[in-house]
């Protein structure tokens, strides 16, 4: 028996096989594929030399098949159907019937996250969000899936099998309790008088507020190092500690804290933010739906915090 090469087989001679078979001429297999009979006809004879047999033969006007060719279409069809559905595009995801988890890694930004379960509530009631702390390994835990989405500060560079998205970047302001002291005498004097708020970042990007203003004798005071952005703003309105983190993180809680918005002593370069996710992943409809969500919410959120500022300015 003639060993048959399959790594010279092209899938598409057993593509037009089956229309021949289907339609019982070159013309109408012509006509179904969209080719042109000649087309087809030399893929027939091609799949021919291949497998050593005539396949069909023109008998009467219409092509017969070989007793080999009946045995063929039987083979072929369950597995050219089977990588049919192997390379079809994944099915819509339907929020409204999903009890799906999602896990983002993204600091406490109240003014997305407020967005996000809002939207996430309306479409899909049963989807369960979990807003964490990046792990210290963030970028391995994305790229096997344990994270579905996470957020990044600063100028790292990502591994290869991750995506990203840039969006705007971190602009820094400093705040403090409505009523503090160094209000009406703000400057480089206030800033080194009174302790700051630090927040300790666990993907070891630095702040650009450390990097401001080098040589100066003024330079701020850590009184406290905190593990969570969240807990800035309740420390801040009961104390006269300082804190200059990015807008998005504190605005939406000034008013509910009593907090004030000063321009910061020295000129804070904007931080580099994107969020990023699998490449693996970067197709699958529910992930695709999540992250429209969350890129809208931190947009709107972003562009509300600017305007806070600017009205508390």
């Amino acid at each position: 028996m003639k060993e048959i090469q399959l790594h010279r087989i092209d899938l598409n001679l057993l593509v037009v096989f089956e229309a021949l078979m289907l339609e019982g001429s070159v013309a109408g297999a012509a006509k179904k594929l969209n080719k042109t009979p000649s087309a087809v006809s030399h893929a027939l004879a091609r799949l021919r030399e291949q497998v050593g047999d005539p396949l069909m033969v023109k008998v009467g006007g219409r092509m017969q098949p070989s007793p080999f060719a009946l045995q063929l279409i039987e083979d072929i069809g369950p597995i050219l159907n089977s990588i049919k559905r192997v390379l079809r595009l994944p099915e819509p995801f339907a929020p409204g019937s999903s009890d799906r988890t999602f896990r983002i890694a993204c600091p406490m930004m109240t003014g997305v996250l407020s967005r996000v379960m809002n939207k996430v509530q309306q479409e899909a009631p049963n989807v369960r969000i979990e807003w964490l702390s990046a792990p210290r390994d963030v970028f391995a835990a994305v790229s096997e899936g344990l994270i579905d989405m996470a957020f990044l500060g600063g100028h790292p560079n990502l591994p290869e099998g991750l995506d990203e998205i840039e969006i705007p970047p971190l602009r820094f302001v400093t705040f403090l309790r409505d009523g503090h002291p160094a209000i009406s005498a703000w400057g480089p004097e206030a800033w080194a008088r009174y302790g700051h708020v630090k927040v300790a970042l666990s993907n070891d990007a630095r702040s650009p507020v450390e990097t401001v203003a080098p040589g100066q004798a003024t330079r701020r005071h850590v009184s406290v190092l905190i593990a969570e952005f969240a807990g800035v703003a309740p420390l801040l309105s009961r104390s006269d500690m300082i804190a200059t983190l990015p807008s998005i993180l504190l605005a939406p809680e000034m008013h509910r804290h009593g907090l004030r918005p000063m321009r910061a002593i020295w000129p804070v370069p904007p931080f580099r933010a994107r969020f990023y996710w699998s490449a693996r992943t970067a197709n699958d409809p529910a992930l695709v739906w999540l992250r429209d969500i969350v890129l809208n919410a931190h947009g709107e959120a972003h562009d509300e915090a600017e305007t806070l500022v600017r009205e508390g300015l």
